[in-house]
């Protein structure tokens, strides 16, 4: 096994070694990933933490050792807070476009290091060593709003309903599972939806009964979640009606209070 970092924006894996097969997920500059065999020009890797397995190109990531692995595995880093910034690797003075979410570690007057690179960054971030209020996730959900719906995305020109509730929470500080069925296995069940408070999670799930989508709970009965694009909706113990076709969109199986 070797170990390895994106260092590039918005890095699409996919389900199998494929330019053409589908996209599952993708990874955000920082991510670290453990990887596995080569298949032609692909690794097999898993995403850390979360361990999602998928195939990536081997020109869009870099090998760290295990050592810088673990050590930046074990840090608090810091996420990036603005819709699309840079960095400028120092090295060749190259300028790589990053976006929201992306992970930055030990951030130090404007600089950071990942493996033998060092890097410059402008912008704004998280500080995950500092504690977030549980009202801040509403703020970062509605930096996304009208990013459009993309399957396997995670970012704001392109998310899924799990991918934007994994990245709001990632700048809270929390790492949260990739998929919609995974995540409604944490946190505490509410009974009832007058419960909830702002930044609790909603999920739903189809006629077989499985969790096929999730959204972030807002306030006076109303959800922000990614259908089309991220969108406000009105929900009830039936599920989200949608305010703009006036029908029940996705059908209310529980909620998840995480923080």
């Amino acid at each position: 096994m070797k170990y390895g970092v994106c260092n590039l924006s918005i890095v699409p894996c996919r389900a199998e070694a494929s330019d053409k097969s589908e996209i599952v997920t993708q990874l955000l500059f920082g991510e670290l990933m453990k990887v596995y065999e080569k298949k032609q020009s692909w690794y097999r890797v898993k995403t850390q933490p979360e361990g999602y397995e998928c195939f990536i190109d081997e020109k869009q990531f870099e090998f760290i050792e295990e050592e810088e692995f673990n050590r930046l595995k074990k840090l608090n880093p810091f996420i990036t807070s603005d819709i699309a910034q840079v960095v400028t690797r120092l090295s060749d003075h190259q300028i790589i476009p990053i976006v929201m979410g992306s992970t930055l570690y030990e951030l130090n007057d404007r600089t950071f290091k990942i493996g033998e690179q060092t890097y410059h960054f402008e912008g704004n971030t998280f500080d995950q060593n500092t504690k977030i209020p549980k009202n801040q996730l509403k703020e970062n959900a509605f930096m996304y709003l009208n990013a459009p719906y993309l399957w396997g995305g995670r970012s704001p020109f392109g998310i899924d309903c799990s991918g934007f509730v994994q990245l709001v929470y990632k700048m809270n500080g929390m790492d949260l599972p990739r998929d919609a069925s995974q995540q409604s296995k944490i946190g505490q069940t509410l009974s009832f939806i007058e419960e909830a408070e702002e930044g609790d999670l909603a999920f739903f799930d189809n006629d077989e009964g499985n969790i096929i989508h999730v959204g972030i709970m807002l306030e006076n009965n109303r959800i922000i979640h990614a259908s089309g694009k991220i969108r406000i909706d009105r929900i009830d113990h039936q599920g989200i009606y949608n305010v703009d076709t006036k029908k029940y969109s996705h059908r209310l199986r529980l909620i998840k209070s995480i923080i």
